[in-house]
């Protein structure tokens, strides 16, 4: 548990392990405690870096609007608190949006890159999406139903539905919290401007993309697409899972990060 200061505001974060430097970016909902399940795994051949981005967790929150490209520099800055040249990074959702924008604005500092369940580009359908969020945000409730549910596979929703339940009395009290959601909403509107589908051709880092069969947020064409710009990249697709891939599957979805971070070939002779 460590803590350093960005442009005057207080960063949180983690590290856990040693080995080659691997850098986790959190889903827009979530936080570091949120991959305790996996800081065993991720941590066992790597020194794993957990971060709360701004709006996110133990770190500051912001006071006014802004884009993601903040979140990217607060990277750089990270990288040169732990006095790092290059590291490994896995973005999921939000994160895997953040980590397209360091990616492109910082390509030399990024050895394998993995993506998951993410976009390059704000649609206008994703963007209302975003603007739902924002106007339930005021109810609790309201803000649990419009976001969480459509996050899950209908198979894993069904299969699973008293750890559903349970997770419904913990995170409505937590989106009744003012400064959550308002955090929430900025997080939100950060998103609301991406646009790199011209620019991520410029990616250098070998990178795996994972798309899930049901994601009803960012679904596999938008994967596809970024797989078709890039020109050092391997492609994934779960079946029967949604959005939330790391809790569908954290097995599988450890497995494709670790293998591919911690594969020491890049090229094969067969």
């Amino acid at each position: 548990m460590a803590n350093f200061t960005f442009q005057g505001k207080n960063i949180y974060y983690e590290t856990h392990g040693e080995g080659s430097p691997l850098l986790v970016l959190n889903g827009i909902m979530m936080n570091c405690l949120s991959w305790n399940p996996f800081v065993r795994p991720f941590s066992r051949q790597n020194r794993l870096i957990l971060l709360d981005m701004l709006d996110q967790g133990r770190s500051d929150k912001m006071e006014g609007p802004y884009t993601q490209e903040i979140q990217a520099d607060l990277i750089r800055a990270l990288l040169d608190e732990l006095k790092l040249e290059k590291i490994n990074i896995l973005g999921i959702s939000y994160g895997g949006e953040v980590a397209l924008h360091f990616a492109v604005k910082y390509p030399s500092c990024v050895d394998r890159l993995v993506l998951s369940n993410t976009t390059c580009y704000t649609s206008p359908w994703l963007r209302d999406i975003g603007e739902g969020w924002n106007r339930a945000a005021s109810d609790g409730e309201a803000y649990y139903y419009t976001t969480i549910p459509v996050i899950y596979s209908p198979k894993f929703y069904l299969e699973n539905n008293e750890w559903m339940e349970n997770r419904k009395k913990l995170l409505i009290p937590i989106f009744s919290n003012k400064a959550f959601v308002s955090s929430m909403i900025r997080l939100t509107d950060s998103a609301s401007t991406l646009d790199l589908r011209d620019r991520i051709s410029e990616i250098q880092a070998e990178t795996l993309v994972i798309s899930s069969e049901f994601d009803f947020i960012t679904p596999p064409p938008e994967q596809k697409f970024i797989v078709s710009r890039l020109r050092h990249v391997s492609y994934a697709l779960m079946p029967d899972c949604g959005h939330a891939s790391m809790y569908e599957k954290p097995m599988l979805f450890a497995s494709l990060v670790l293998g591919f971070v911690n594969n020491c070939e890049t090229l094969y002779t067969v």
